[in-house]
């Protein structure tokens, strides 16, 4: 029996997925089984990989989800019959970091002899034809994928669908059966998961779908049934061209109106109001990195030296000695021990639980001294070593191994609300598109009279109000453009803010005595494209210039990962940055 431990994943949400391959809709939904008390659950964010080979379409879905693991219950539609496998945990968090928004700046001073006065950074912490009539449901297959068991159904009505899901504990949920609908005329099929008996929520690993297809496609519409206002939409693609939506519209957010000062601590407004403002109407996506794939390194996904074979017949009390060979664990002393990777300390748990008496760290720092503690019924050298290389060194490998294949990736994302869920977004690639670069960096400039002003990597300056960004009202846009791209036709920019912005600009900088003189007039060193433009990098414009600009990730750990550790337990390294923060922002169309 596996031990089930209170440690709670920051995100309190289950990431949906769906595709398709013709011009359909595709999604997935939570479904936590019935008992005394149905729990909800909070969809909070969905991160999502799609990797298209022309034929086939992987894509690959970070889960996450807070509750009790006998509980969790998720469906997902698909097109056709998909093969499913382990996703890599590590790859989602690489990709998360090395392709973060970042907002940060350098001051300058106008007094005196002027030169950089040191710099400045920092961002906020921050998934055809009508079906046969009768018979109820087939079970095509039924296997053990990592900690989940997965099961998928074909045929069968939405009403019969719906009944199965109930007589297998998944929750009723009475808007699902007419959504279950429009998949099952479409001859879908449905993918059910549940965890395997006895696996706690810390063993929780991203899945892989795969499928035949060449059209990705984020699941919203069944999304709905257990999602937050304004959800975060998080998706990554690797290829050889930069993505973009297909049926969505793609934003341009204002620079001028993102708050530098602060490191854009106003990221998801302005996220949230770029994708409610008019023409976009709720539904687009803002890209916030496109250029080459090297920003995850494929040698942070998986080493060579991890090896599963290792394992098979190995003493319990080799255990730790055999991790730290391979690089994935180290322990210091008593008192610290750390796993390079996110899924180890799960699969320790079960297989090399700690003692109630003993701290993780002095139990793991010397298995050969704590032989007569070691809990020889839960030792089993072959099942470790099997789990070791479904849930680890595979999934490793096959990341790299798409990192080194594909040399572009793209990053998208959008807010979105239960409302607004009506159509499931597609996207498609587009040739010849210009990257975007996540890291940009400002110049602050301060005057001998104590005023200031922001130069952006686009070159607009802005006054500063005492110090603090301007406090804009209803006629400063949120986004710069909001746009459309048809496959097989050229781009249509739907609206152009750009003049607009300028003039507002020109007015509030005029009314500060803003720019003094020797202010200039070009941008400081930095990347010459907003979050979602289009520019390329400027002078600067990347990580490492000094500035040590922190990542401003919207994401939540998975897994126990992000540097935390758990009282009584082994810690884990520093993975990424965490804290999903949503902005509380209404349904209403807000002036784009």
């Amino acid at each position: 029996m596996k031990t089930l431990h209170s440690l709670a994943i920051a995100s309190a949400s289950v990431l949906l997925l769906g595709a398709m391959t013709e011009s359909a809709s595709a999604c997935g939904g939570t479904f936590c089984d019935t008992g005394p008390t149905a729990m909800p659950v909070d969809q909070s964010g969905e991160n999502i990989l799609f990797v298209m080979d022309g034929q086939n379409v992987e894509a690959h879905v970070q889960i996450q989800y807070q509750g009790v693991a006998e509980r969790f219950a998720w469906v997902v539609p698909m097109p056709k019959v998909p093969t499913v496998s382990v996703g890599s945990q590590l790859l989602f968090q690489r990709m998360l970091q090395g392709t973060a928004p970042t907002y940060s700046f350098n001051t300058q001073s106008l007094c005196g002899n002027g030169g950089s006065g040191g710099s400045a950074t920092g961002g906020f912490g921050g998934a055809s034809g009508a079906a046969g009539a009768g018979g109820g449901p087939t079970v095509v297959f039924k296997e053990t994928v990592g900690a989940f068991v997965v099961t998928v159904l074909q045929g069968g009505t939405a009403q019969e669908v719906s009944d199965w899901l109930s007589t297998n504990n998944y929750q009723s949920i009475p808007s699902a059966t007419d959504i279950l609908k429009d998949y099952v005329n479409q001859n879908y099929v449905f993918v059910a998961i549940k965890m395997t008996a006895g696996a706690s929520v810390d063993e929780i690993h991203p899945l892989v779908f795969k499928y035949a297809g060449t059209e990705p496609c984020v699941p919203l519409k069944l999304t709905a049934v257990a999602a937050t206002e304004d959800m975060g939409v998080r998706t990554f693609f690797l290829g050889d061209d930069r993505v973009v939506p297909t049926n969505y519209k793609h934003i341009t957010l204002n620079p001028v109106r993102i708050d530098w000062n602060s490191f854009a601590s106003n990221y998801m407004q302005s996220v949230s109001r770029g994708a409610d403002s008019a023409v976009a109407n709720g539904r687009a996506f803002v890209t916030e990195y496109a250029g080459s794939s090297a920003v995850v390194p494929p040698s942070t996904v998986y080493s060579s030296s991890w090896n599963s074979a290792a394992f098979t017949g190995l003493a319990p009390e080799k255990v730790i000695d055999e991790l730290t060979n391979q690089n994935l664990a180290q322990c210091f002393n008593e008192n610290i021990c750390v796993f390079n990777h996110p899924l180890l300390q799960p699969l320790l748990d079960e297989y090399l639980p700690v003692p109630a008496s003993m701290s993780a760290a002095k139990f793991y720092s010397c298995l050969s001294c704590n032989v007569g503690l070691i809990d020889q019924s839960a030792w089993d050298a072959t099942k470790f070593a099997a789990d070791f290389k479904s849930r680890i060194e595979d999934p490793g490998k096959h990341a790299q191994g798409l990192l080194q294949k594909w040399p572009y990736l793209t990053r998208m994302f959008t807010t979105i609300s239960p409302l607004e869920m009506t159509e499931d977004p597609m996207f498609h690639p587009r040739p010849g598109l210009p990257p975007v670069q996540a890291f940009q960096v400002a110049t602050r400039l301060t005057t001998c009279n104590g005023s200031s002003g922001m130069i952006l990597p686009d070159s607009r300056q802005v006054a500063l109000d005492g110090g603090q960004w301007p406090p804009w009202d209803s006629q400063m846009p949120w986004v710069e453009s909001i746009e459309e791209y048809m496959p097989g036709a050229g781009k249509i920019v739907l609206v152009d803010n750009s003049a607009k912005i300028d003039s507002l600009l020109a007015a509030w900088n005029q009314s500060q005595g803003w720019p003094p003189p020797g202010a200039g007039g070009t941008a400081g060193a930095g990347a010459a494209s907003g979050i979602g433009g289009s520019g390329n990098a400027g002078n600067g414009g990347n990580a490492g210039n000094g500035t040590g600009g922190s990542a401003l990730d919207q994401t939540e750990p998975a897994g126990g990962g992000c540097g935390c550790s758990v009282p009584g337990r082994g810690g884990s390294l520093p993975l990424g940055l965490s804290a999903l923060a949503l902005g509380l922002i209404g349904l209403r169309r807000r002036s784009s």
